[in-house]
């Protein structure tokens, strides 16, 4: 078994708000899952429609104390294991480490990890869910895992111009995403995870100056980004498309959303710091863990 991937996030609120919004199953219902059940220690389950093989509850708790939550997760009848780590930065600030066992980048990227091969892009979804429900900002488009409609939208308080710009121009793009990206803004231009120099290079392949951009990222289909603003403020429309609608992609669907709470936060936040502390990824390159995001 590899070693877990690990996402380190800090959030703005006491230890003790998101002990219970991960320990709460109305909060669970609003940040992670349609369905939620907790009495702790003895059970700890998410399901639903936005839960990966969420058909049923799979999972059951391990170990809990006042920092530490772990699970047991059954995936593709493999036992994985999920864990949540708290620690007070300060008092109005807590880090968060979530751990999850059982994820290849080499299996997510062929498919032959299964429904296992969304989990580093599933749990930072979740984890950008959070921080938003505990900043009282509105939620981002959960994946629907039993439907191949891969569309969503978001309401960015800043003037379209501003927006487009922040989607087009590599340094902005490389410091909301948080990894360098090379973006050469003209159909047929570059959009490269890692850098022009040794990054993966999808293509851009439609463009509208200030309204709209498609890049093409290969078998994981088109993402296409369009923005419609009204009294200063820019509604982002992200779809999805031309992608095996009998293999969808979960996993770049739910990177790419996750993304987007960052580019939200850095319109809307004067004094805007990520979320994100790091992300470790045993065999895999963050480059490459990138461009699972697509």
């Amino acid at each position: 078994m590899s070693e877990p991937v690990k996402l380190h996030a800090r959030l703005a609120a006491p230890i003790d708000t998101v002990r219970r919004a991960i320990t709460d199953a109305a909060a669970l219902r609003v940040w992670l899952a349609e369905h939620a059940e907790v009495e702790l220690p003895g059970r700890y389950e998410f399901w639903g429609r936005y839960t990966p093989d969420g058909d049923v509850p799979h999972q059951r708790p391990l170990h809990v104390d006042d920092d530490t939550l772990r699970l047991a997760w059954v995936l593709d009848g493999v036992e994985t294991t999920t864990e949540f780590q708290l620690r007070a930065e300060s008092p109005e600030s807590t880090v968060i480490t979530l751990s999850q066992s059982h994820f290849s980048f080499e299996e997510a990227i062929s498919g032959t990890g299964g429904i296992r091969g969304v989990l580093q892009t599933f749990w930072s979804l979740s984890i950008a869910n959070l921080a938003a429900h505990l900043e009282g900002r509105e939620l981002l488009p959960k994946v629907d895992f039993t439907s191949a409609d891969f569309r969503g939208e978001m309401l960015i308080d800043a003037p379209a111009a501003k927006v487009y710009e922040s989607l087009t121009d590599s340094e902005q793009t490389s410091a909301w995403f948080g990894f360098p990206i090379g973006i050469e803004p003209w159909v047929g231009g570059r959009y490269a995870m890692g850098g022009f120099d040794d990054g993966y290079a999808a293509k851009v392949v439609d463009l509208d100056p200030g309204r709209k951009v498609s890049v093409d990222w290969g078998p994981t289909g088109v993402t296409t980004w369009e923005l419609a603003e009204s009294g200063g403020k820019t509604k982002l429309t992200f779809v999805q498309s031309g992608f095996d609608e009998a293999n969808p992609p979960y996993a770049a669907w739910a990177g790419s959303v996750a993304g987007l709470a960052e580019l939200r936060r850095y319109h809307e936040m004067k004094d805007w710091q990520p979320i994100w502390l790091g992300v470790d990824m045993p065999g895999a390159e963050q480059a490459e863990a990138a461009t699972t995001a697509g």
